[in-house]
């Protein structure tokens, strides 16, 4: 009985299979690390380490093929991979920032999906799953067709505040560097 228990516990702590890194992968995280204006020389190995755990996340979600690396876009804009960076206080009465971690998550992610913001794995998968939670709402508002569409959407939903009118023709201010991203790694596909 108490063997069995005991085997209960251990499998249900062993976390769920990663997807295998693969050549793909590796180009999309180094081009993500490399052009990331917001990472200094002397942290690029870190970053590289903390970009390959939340892209490892970004590839549990359903997210569009255009749009894989989006995590990556938003972390190298908000803290340049940093997981220890703090947001600006310019929200706070109190002199404090608000906004913590490698995606500079407010208070309102603590609360409603019970994370460590300051856990790169936690904020990114918080993240997304806020994104995706956005998705079922954007869609009946802003009536879009295409998985891509609806996807940037709720990106910009899901991290802004809400407005009458609702956000579906804006853009999220990390799509320029995933776009970047994107064009270089088309260059180098054929060299790959």
């Amino acid at each position: 009985m108490i063997l069995e228990s005991l085997m209960i516990i251990l499998v249900s702590s062993v976390p769920p299979p990663q997807p295998p890194s693969t050549p793909v992968h590796d180009a999309i995280i180094d081009i993500a690390v490399e052009n990331c204006k917001n990472v200094r020389p002397s942290r690029l190995e870190e970053a590289r380490k903390i970009a390959r755990l939340i892209y490892k996340v970004e590839l549990q979600f359903n997210v569009p093929p255009q749009l894989k690396g989006m995590v990556l876009a938003a972390a190298c804009s908000e803290s340049g991979f940093n997981p220890k960076a703090k947001g600006d206080h310019k929200f706070s009465k109190k002199r404090k920032p608000k906004a913590i971690g490698i995606l500079q998550m407010w208070p309102f992610y603590v609360k409603h999906f019970k994370i460590d913001r300051k856990d790169p794995v936690q904020s990114a998968r918080a993240w997304l799953q806020h994104i995706s939670n956005m998705l079922p709402k954007v869609k009946r508002q802003c009536k879009f067709k295409t998985k891509k569409r609806l996807w940037i959407a709720a990106w910009v939903t899901g991290i802004r505040y809400r407005k009458p009118g609702g956000r579906c023709h804006q853009r999220p201010k990390h799509l320029r560097f995933l776009k970047k991203m994107h064009r270089i790694y088309r260059k180098l596909k054929p060299i790959r």
